[in-house]
Parts: structure tokens; sequence; C-alpha cells
């Protein structure tokens, strides 16, 4: 026996509702009515067609779609699937497919296909490894999903961009991508990896036609490259502006610019197994030497999103007000650390059983503001005795260390809503074994139970009382350290109707924006 169950478990704050889904229809020029083009310009390379790399810009481009949608709310709407039920066991689910769906090269979408892609996506890192999932099976005009134990939070993974249903043609025998051939309103017209890759409409879209016809994407890693190519004209949305380059284009009349926050948090992932970070009097102690307010004024000129505890306030239902904040208090990080056997040293390190406290932090440049950070924290931890080195170098240096076990300290944001229900992210990242993004070499058995439990229902209390026990663990054992709150900063050619800041990041929504004219 089969019910339905469209309810999001956990929805964004209600914030969401004013700022968040605020549309933003930027005033108008006179020659905008004739454009039909789009040019964007973000820090995020494309790498490949493989989804559980790139899915996100695809997903983004409107040109792959999954099962299940979300509003910018965060509450489940269809997408490629009409609806879905959850049997009375909670151990079956049943995602009944549109009807009439293209792929953008005119082979027809099936419930094969769809359990295919889901099959491909189950094998690769990304949102479905940490669902209990024992067999992905197409039945009729239905994929029907069978679990090992209760998760109701399925349906919300399903929205995350490594789920996307791409046509066969997509993969190569070997099972590699060799193609992005998805069901959304845009098709990918040329691709140059990693730098940028261009859309057009595509005219048989069972959804609301784009207005635009063609897009295009270009990868900038430097922030006041992007900067100079939405002061030129030559972007038309520009994603993660610098401070300086903010506060620039906010004087320049032909763009409007945005700070809007979103549920992604400035964090140190800490190597837990480390000799020196292992007692989480130690990792305090590195808390406690930390400025966020002052890294928050000085570096995003956000003072308002410095981080007193790891989710921010738009998740609110894992954001506690009770919580004890995250301050700075260097003289009791010192006092930690001498409890730990560490003693200053002439060069004011600090030094135990023979070694220096040194350590390797790594981050990247594509958020213009992880290498200011980094310095600053350089200074901080070097207030307490603590030498800390700087890697500035590529994203993938960080999952890497995670997976060799080489890495020591890592600085990057991290967005918590990349599910309508954070719980996805969350089990990623706390789960038993931590993840690329997450805990490392952290584990924390009463925390696992507690995320078993928030995944497999949906009444609320229980939720709640489970998430509570999770938000005060992960506060007190830091095996993240958070400092800032993201705020999304965005320029926004005048001209340009109905672009959406999403919370979730999971869409640029190409077919709701066009140009208008006065």
């Amino acid at each position: 026996m089969y019910h339905t169950d469209n309810r999001n478990p956990l929805t964004l704050k209600t914030l969401a509702t004013t700022i968040f889904a605020t549309i933003l229809f930027i005033s108008h020029t006179s020659i905008a009515a004739e454009k039909t083009t789009l040019n964007i310009s973000s820090p995020w390379e494309i790498a490949s067609y493989e989804p559980s790399v790139a899915g996100f810009a695809f997903y983004r481009l409107g040109v792959m779609e999954t099962l299940v949608d979300a509003t910018v709310e965060g509450v489940l709407i269809p997408g490629l699937a009409t609806d879905w039920q959850m049997s009375e066991d909670g151990l079956n689910w049943r995602f009944s497919l549109r009807q009439g769906v293209s792929f953008h090269d005119g082979s027809q979408l099936t419930a094969k296909i769809a359990a295919e892609s889901l099959q491909h996506a189950l094998g690769k890192p990304g949102m479905l490894e940490k669902a209990p999932i024992s067999a992905i099976e197409a039945d009729q005009n239905s994929v029907v999903i069978t679990l090992d134990r209760p998760f109701a939070a399925l349906p919300s993974l399903l929205t995350h961009n490594t789920t996307v249903i791409v046509a066969p043609a997509s993969i190569n025998e070997d099972g590699s991508h060799i193609a992005a051939i998805g069901t959304g309103p845009f098709a990918v017209d040329t691709f140059t990896p990693p730098q940028s890759v261009d859309v057009k409409r595509f005219d048989n879209y069972w959804g609301d036609k784009a207005k635009l016809e063609k897009v295009s994407y270009l990868a900038a890693g430097r922030a006041e490259t992007r900067a100079l190519l939405a002061e030129s004209g030559d972007a038309d949305l520009v994603f993660s502006l610098d401070p300086s380059g903010y506060a620039r284009l906010a004087e320049i009349d032909s763009v409007d610019t945005t700070a809007v926050p979103i549920p992604r948090v400035v964090t140190l992932k800490l190597n837990a197994g480390h000799k020196f970070l292992e007692d989480p009097r130690a990792r305090r102690a590195l808390s406690l030497a930390i400025d966020r307010i002052g890294i928050a004024t000085a570096i995003t000129r956000f003072p308002e999103a410095s981080a007193s505890q790891l989710f921010p306030p738009a998740l609110d239902q894992w954001h506690n007000d009770k919580l004890e904040p995250l301050i700075q208090d260097i003289e009791t990080a010192k006092a930690l650390l001498a409890e730990l056997g560490w003693v200053v040293g002439d060069d004011g390190i600090l030094s135990r059983d023979g070694e220096r406290f040194s350590m390797l932090l790594r981050t990247f440049p594509d958020r213009p503001e992880l290498p200011l950070m980094a310095a600053a924290l350089q200074d901080q931890w070097r207030a307490i005795g603590v030498e800390l080195e700087v890697s500035v170098s590529s994203y993938s240096e960080i999952p890497a260390g995670h997976k060799d076990g080489s890495l020591h300290v890592a600085l990057y944001a991290r967005n918590y809503g990349l599910t309508p229900d954070p719980i996805g992210t969350v089990l990623q990242d706390f789960g038993p074994g931590g993840g690329d993004w997450g805990a490392m070499n952290w584990d924390n058995s009463d925390v696992a139970q507690s995320l078993k439990n928030i995944a497999a229902t949906n009444n609320q209390t229980a939720r709640n009382e489970n998430i509570a026990a999770v938000v005060e663990t992960l506060h007190e054992e830091l095996p993240l350290i958070p400092i800032v709150w993201y705020q999304q900063t965005v320029s926004v050619a005048k001209g340009l109707q109905g672009y959406v800041v999403d919370p979730l990041e999971r869409s640029y929504r190409l077919n709701k924006i066009s140009w208008t004219a006065e």
C-alpha cells in the first residue's frame, strides 16, 4: 500500500520567502528588448561531462533535470517525476515519470533510462551514497527504489545535481560520460572544458519554454576578472565578487549588485586523526584563537555574518540560539594547549615531545575571500604559538588530501542547503567515515545514530530532538570550525528580468529569465 508524501521534511527559514525568493526585476534599457542571449561568469570550472563532477553546472544551466525539483523556499515539487509514494513500511519508494519527455537527442525518457541514470549516480561519489539503497529498478512507467531501512529524506536527496537523468547516448560502453544530453530547457551547443560552455534553447522542452535563445557560461577564476566582465558588459550575471569589486560595481549605473545570505559556511576542516588535533581541547583552542568578527568585517565586509556556530540562521531548525557562541579568547586557548603538554619555544612556536606545532592549511582562490582569510588565520594562530603554512592551489587538493590522509587543515565554503532537507549534506559530512568536505577521522556513534533517526522520519518532534543532539555535539567537539556565514554576491546587468537568487544554489532558472524594454 502506497501513500503520496510530497511534504518537505525541513524547509528553509521563512526569511527565504522575503529575501531568497525575491525576484530581482532590474531597471530597463531601451535596447534590451532585442536581446535573446545571456552571458554568465562564475569561478567554477566544468571539468567533464560526469554528473558527479560537473552535474552542478549542467543543472544550473538548465541542461539536466532530476526526478524531484524544489522551489527557492525549499519546498519539494514535481520534476521528471510527477509524484512519489512511500510504502507503509518505508522501505519502497515509487516515482511516477512524466509522460512525453524528450532528451535533447530526440530519444524519449523511460523508467528504464531513469533507473540506469540513478544506478550510475549511486556508484559515484555524491548525495545518494549515504542513503540505504539496496536496489533501483524500473517498473512500467515508474522508478522503484528499495531501501534497507526507512529513509524519509530520499525525495530531497533526489533534487541534488548528482542525481540528474541523462540520455543513454551520454554514456560510453565503459561507463564514462562522453556528452551532456539531458531533458532541460537548454541543450549543450559547444563545450570547451574546463572554462566554457554554450547552451541553446531546446524547443521541444516539456515545460515552460525559455525566452532566451542562447546562454554562454565562462569560468573565470580571478575575482578581478569577473568584476571587469560585469563592468564592461561582457557578462550579464556574475557570481562571487570580492569586496572591492562588489563595492566598485555598486557605483556603476549599468549593473545592479546584491548580497544575499545563503546556507553556506566558510569553515575549517581539521584532520581529527592527526596527533596534534585528535583531542577536542586542541580544536577548541584553535577556534578560540579566531577573531571571527574581525575577519567578517575586514574581509567579507559583512560583520553580521561572523559565525557563532556551524549552521547559519537561514537553517532555522539546525541553528540553536541557546548555544554558547564561538568567541575569541586567546588566554583560554593558550591554557588549553598547555594542558595538552605544549610549551612555548624561543621563537614563540609551541613544541611537544620535540615536535613543533606546525601544520599546512590548504585552500583555493576561486572564492576570493579564502586566501585572505587563510592569511588572517595564519597570524591569529601564531598568537597562540601555532605555526601555519598556507597553500593556495586547486580546490581538488582538499578531497585528495582527505582520501590519502595527508590533509592537516583546509579552508573552504560548504553549503548545507544543497538539498531542501539539509540532512543529505549533513549525513555526507558527519556520518560514519565523514566526507571529502566534512569531518576527517572523526566519528561519533551518537551523532551517527541521531543522523539515521533524522533521515528516517518526517515526525518533526523526533527530528528536532535528534537535530539538537547533533548540533550540540558538533559545537562541542568541533570537527569543523566555522568562521563566517556566507553571503552570495551577484552582479546583474540592468534590463535583466526574472533572475532569482537561489539559496540552494541549484539552478539559475534560466527559462524564467528575459530581457525587458522600457
